[in-house]
């Protein structure tokens, strides 16, 4: 009696059960990976804002408002609204002046 190649009495081969299971998951990675994307928030497009008008100094301030932009310079990296490049550079901006 003859054997049949590939599928036996028993099912697929070994090589066809692994080649199915890569198959399977890499659809599922694929789809995972666009619902994940999907989900995610996008970026803001346009320009970064820039320093809010109440950051903007004329000239000498006071060891007190200096305080207070710090702190709100602080708060405004915290929410996400600065990154840290901004947030160093109106740090030193208003350490300078």
């Amino acid at each position: 009696m003859r054997r049949a190649t590939g599928r036996g009495r028993r099912g697929p081969s070994l090589l066809g059960t692994a080649a199915r299971t890569a198959v399977v998951a890499g659809t599922a990675t694929a789809v995972s990976g666009r619902v994940a994307a999907a989900r995610s928030p996008q970026p803001p497009t346009g320009p970064p804002p820039g320093p809010p008008p109440a950051m903007v100094a004329d000239g000498p301030i006071g060891i007190d408002e200096l305080h207070a932009q710090l702190t709100k310079l602080g708060e405004l990296r915290s929410a996400g609204l600065l990154t840290d490049a901004e947030f160093e550079a109106q740090k030193v901006r208003l350490l300078t002046s």
